[in-house]
């Protein structure tokens, strides 16, 4: 069961969705890939945000997917949070997809706002959002908006917001601005007080952070979440982020330009022993230069402050990931 005695903040990874051979999502390849970010640093995982491919899988297979994860949660790492992505083109399917998934117990929904028609104003996206909360969100349940317009092609606009808390629409407690535009994020943290917001971008975590955000959510952090969580932990000690946060800058302009999905895919398998998991279409792979040069430009930027987390995932690992051996990346000490 989700635990509701505190708002979820910290570190997630916008998880990969794991694929068989015929492109297929493989539930039986979760666990290994959760381990990985639970024990590298992560307090918890999106699945099927943009980085997980979402709006490419219907409602059952993201279901069936979801299940085995909150399995794992509770199985395995009980502190660990799931949040699944529930935006869909319609609002019945979003209602369905968001009742299913608090139904299985995730700890939180991450739902965009219906995406195919745009220009559409904030008095609409306000009166979608209400009828999903009304309709398939629970009274202790915790919905997240997601903010990302240079995807999706409809933002949310922070009136949107205001209008859901004037109504009472209490379990739409926070956004994950995907936007990468710090004045944004920051002009939202601080106009609705108690309203979480999540950075997706990890080139301004430390902005962020600054400025009332609750903590990232991101693709890299599949990859990166020992500098993630370095940034996330000094922060919360009052101390200097600089080090830690000028290698995630540098790791975001190395995967700039990329597929997301598929460029964390090949970090994976580059740098962790994961399988080569594919993307769907219309998505496609990296080249194998590609996937080469990204693990080893991505590798080289791990240091000795993100070694307790990756020696802790190397003797751990395979208690709960028997279906996939991989070792972690060897740590590189530059200190």
């Amino acid at each position: 069961m989700p635990n509701s005695s505190s708002f979820p903040s910290g570190v997630f990874a916008a998880a990969v969705t794991p694929l068989t051979p015929d492109l297929n999502p493989d539930p039986g390849a979760l666990p290994a890939l959760l381990d990985h970010l639970a024990q590298r640093g992560c307090h918890g995982a999106l699945l099927f945000g943009t980085t997980g491919e979402g709006p490419s899988f219907s409602i059952r297979e993201r279901t069936e997917f979801l299940y085995e994860a909150v399995h794992y949660r509770d199985s395995a790492q009980p502190g660990f949070k799931i949040f699944a992505g529930t935006g869909c083109p319609s609002l019945s399917d979003t209602i369905e997809l968001t009742h299913k998934a608090f139904d299985l117990g995730v700890d939180a929904v991450l739902t965009l706002p219906a995406y195919f028609f745009k220009g559409v104003s904030a008095e609409g996206l306000a009166q979608f959002f209400e009828q999903v909360v009304r309709a398939a969100v629970p009274d202790d349940g915790r919905l997240l908006v997601y903010h990302i317009p240079q995807v999706s092609g409809v933002g949310v606009p922070d009136e949107t917001i205001a209008r859901l808390r004037q109504r009472g629409v209490k379990q739409v407690v926070g956004m994950k601005d995907s936007s990468d535009d710090l004045a944004h994020l920051l002009t939202t943290a601080q106009a609705f007080p108690g309203f979480g917001v999540f950075s997706g971008s990890d080139s301004i975590l430390t902005d962020a952070l600054n400025g009332g955000a609750v903590g990232c959510i991101t693709a890299l952090a599949n990859v990166t979440s020992p500098l993630n969580r370095a940034v996330w932990d000094a922060h919360q000690r009052g101390e200097s982020t600089s080090e830690a946060q000028a290698k995630l800058a540098r790791a975001r302009q190395v995967t700039k330009g990329l597929n997301g999905p598929a460029a964390m895919k090949a970090a994976l398998a580059g740098l962790f022993g994961f399988p080569r998991w594919s993307v769907r279409p219309p998505l496609e792979p990296l080249s194998a230069e590609q996937s080469r040069k990204l693990a080893e430009e991505l590798g080289a930027l791990f240091t000795a402050e993100s070694a307790k987390y990756a020696e802790k995932n190397r003797t751990t690992a395979p208690s709960l990931s028997a279906r996939f051996a991989y070792s972690a990346v060897k740590i590189k000490d530059d200190s």
